[in-house]
């Protein structure tokens, strides 16, 4: 039997996702949110040293991948097709997954500053209207560039941004950023900052004096709604309006 029939090359993946621990670690990373190797060894119930070396297995069989953002390294599935395989495979079992909170305080999680961009679920959910609306595209994965289509440039133009002197800025000018608390990007960059800035100046979004944290002001809440569909009405619940 040649080593490229089908039942070889899937006999390794199937031997990686049937050990329990590792079938944990897939199934809270279904979410498409990125985790730490620390996260994952608690939802393994293993120490962090045996969490390598299941996280090692499943990177050789490429059903996961390892993110770095700064100083950290998160981990998240491969690629979409994994999800889709570790879904079928629960309708077959009837399990379901256990969400995993991260431990990040409320204020900073709704919305913060990560340099000199918005971040938190405001953030995550502004970069996924963006994405939505079609005015950028959406990279394969983070830390990489972010382009801004023909309508993007009438959209952000006619919020007030101006892109030209944007892009001309020594630094990079768009780029999907992890998010540490989401795990999921927000709108890194140049671009990034000019969406901070606009909303500072427009005073949708005020700062903490002593902390990242951002408060949405009233006027914000309207703007937020109405231009992009982001309901941060309710504290701690930052939603994208149906």
């Amino acid at each position: 039997m040649s080593v490229t029939d089908p039942d070889m090359a899937v006999a390794p993946i199937a031997a990686a996702i049937g050990e329990p621990a590792r079938a944990r670690m897939l199934y809270s990373l279904v979410d498409g949110r990125a985790r730490t190797s620390t996260e994952l060894a608690i939802v393994a119930g293993v120490t962090p040293s045996t969490a390598s070396v299941h996280l090692q297995r499943l990177k050789t069989q490429r059903l996961v991948k390892m993110v770095i953002q700064g100083k950290h390294r998160y981990y998240a599935l491969e690629r979409a097709d994994v999800a889709a395989a570790l879904e079928a495979l629960s309708v077959l079992a009837g399990a379901s997954s256990t969400a995993v909170a991260p431990p990040t305080p409320h204020r900073l999680r709704d919305a913060r500053t990560c340099y000199d961009h918005i971040a938190g679920t405001l953030g995550v959910l502004l970069y996924d209207r963006f994405v939505s609306l079609g005015w950028v595209s959406a990279p394969s994965r983070s830390d990489a560039a972010v382009d801004v289509t023909a309508s993007g440039q009438r959209g952000f133009e006619a919020l007030g941004i101006d892109l030209a002197a944007t892009r001309a800025l020594r630094r990079r000018f768009a780029f999907a950023c992890l998010d540490w608390s989401e795990r999921r990007p927000h709108l890194g960059g140049a671009l990034g900052a000019a969406v901070l800035d606009l909303a500072r100046r427009r005073r949708w979004i005020a700062q903490d004096l002593d902390s990242r944290a951002l408060r949405v002001t009233a006027e914000g809440r309207r703007e937020m709604l109405s231009r992009f569909s982001v309901d941060v009405s309710r504290r701690h619940d930052v939603t994208t309006a149906r």
